[in-house]
């Protein structure tokens, strides 16, 4: 599945502080659920790179009379769980897996109830998009990030000329994914991905990042006793699951290892462009750019579905804030995260390579930000709805049933506002004589009831 990827070079090494990053004051780690528009959504539901560690409830506390009863039955449970890793490495060792790496890797592994209990009470709450980045974009991630940026500046200068990927860019995706380096994870990640698989609910695909976190122990990038992450199983400092680390992990240090998990950052920040890079990063091009729509402009045309030249936008009369035409970086889209009433922004291929790592639209819109930030740039110059409040997973999930109801399919009733549900929305707008901006709102909702 991966390459070793190792730099081309000698292995030089780069200007590092160690540990700089942990002299920061703590952010939070951020990842919104998948595909939200106005809403970003708080779950675990799991994409390619899913940690989300800041943002979920603490559990609430359990009395003793109940864990005595949890303790026996996990006792219970652990008996079943050892017969199921017999019966794993089995399969594993059928996968390439040598006796050794197992018995290295499941040594110290038990069955972890905290586990189970996160991935069985993912307290879901939304956020607008706005709130959202208030945190994700905050003065603090801000110069956190400036001073990262500026510890690690010889290292990020190097990953750029050699991934082709703006170092600001792989700051932002540092910042948002473990505060800098702050919120790695500390849970073992084979007792998490064993744990995952054994409690069945998603049995395959943990099966599947166990068996590729054993071929990273294998091939000796780590010490199991050092792999550690999330609970959910992304690792490092910008958060691999162990499927993503085959793949695109490099050693930028050249010392053989492909070391996301220390203080030093080196491997997972070019592990990050590297990743980047693979899915068609253009050096250059914006990941997009906030613009002034003209008045009369035809909310039609808005959507990531719809592309045109930047030649199209200008002569609608798109313009950047400042008055300026729009330059051309290839083929782009009108987004138009929260409606006709909020922020709105050309976005080009750049965009669609950050959807690569989590394919909300919030989380890519609080890298491209971010990245912004850090290098210099500006606030955005227009204003958000802040009166609208987000909509509920299950008032999404009653949106999309009404509209489907009314004539507009949805193509299906998940609670995630994506392509399809906005170009609905857009339809029952314009059917009703109002702006079709697509927007997913309250005010949509409690018209259609």
């Amino acid at each position: 599945m991966g390459m070793r990827g190792v730099w081309a070079g000698i292995g030089i090494l780069f200007s590092f502080l160690p540990g700089a990053a942990l002299a920061f004051p703590p952010d939070t780690s951020l990842r919104p659920e998948p595909r939200p528009v106005a809403a970003v959504t708080v779950s675990t539901q799991q994409g390619s790179h899913a940690v989300r560690t800041s943002l979920r409830p603490v559990a609430r506390g359990i009395s003793p009379p109940v864990q005595t009863v949890a303790q026996i039955q996990t006792v219970v449970d652990d008996t079943g769980f050892r017969q199921w890793i017999q019966r794993f490495q089995t399969r594993a060792r059928a996968a390439g897996i040598s006796q050794n790496t197992l018995d290295r890797a499941f040594r110290n592994v038990r069955l972890n109830s905290t586990v189970i209990d996160r991935d069985r009470n993912q307290s879901e709450f939304s956020r607008a998009l706005w709130d959202y980045l208030d945190t994700a974009v905050s003065p603090t991630r801000i110069n956190n990030g400036r001073t990262a940026f500026s510890q690690n500046q010889r290292l990020l200068q190097q990953i750029e000329a050699t991934y082709r990927v703006e170092a600001e860019v792989v700051t932002a995706i540092w910042g948002l994914e473990s505060a800098y380096g702050n919120i790695r994870g500390d849970i073992n990640i084979i007792e998490a991905m064993a744990t995952l698989a054994y409690e069945g609910r998603r049995q395959e695909f943990f099966e599947a990042q166990l068996l590729d976190a054993l071929r990273i122990l294998q091939a000796g990038d780590v010490q199991p006793e050092q792999m550690t992450g999330s609970w959910a199983g992304a690792m490092g400092h910008t958060q691999f699951m162990p499927n993503s680390y085959l793949e695109h992990a490099v050693d930028i240090t050249g010392d053989g290892r492909r070391d996301i998990w220390s203080d030093n950052p080196a491997d997972a920040l070019a592990s990050t462009a590297n990743y980047l890079r693979s899915f068609g990063w253009t050096h250059g091009q914006p990941w997009g750019m906030e613009v002034v729509l003209p008045r009369g402009f035809d909310y039609a045309q808005s959507g990531e579905r719809i592309k045109q030249n930047v030649s199209h936008w200008n002569a609608m009369g798109v313009r950047l804030p400042d008055g300026g035409q729009l330059p051309d970086h290839g083929p782009s889209s009108i987004l138009l995260p929260a409606g006709a009433e909020g922020v709105a922004l050309v976005i080009f291929n750049n965009f669609h390579v950050i959807e690569r790592y989590n394919t909300a639209d919030a989380y890519v819109i609080a890298v491209g930000h971010l990245s912004d930030r850090i290098a210099g740039g500006t606030s955005f110059r227009a204003t958000w709805p802040r009166t609208d409040r987000a909509l509920t997973r299950d008032e999404r999930e009653e949106l999309q049933r009404r509209l489907t109801r009314a004539g507009f399919s949805t193509n299906g009733i998940d609670g995630i506002v994506g392509p399809e549900t906005i170009e609905a929305v857009r339809r029952y707008q314009a059917s009703i004589g109002v702006v079709p901006d697509g927007y997913a709102s309250l005010r949509i909702l409690q018209r259609l009831r």
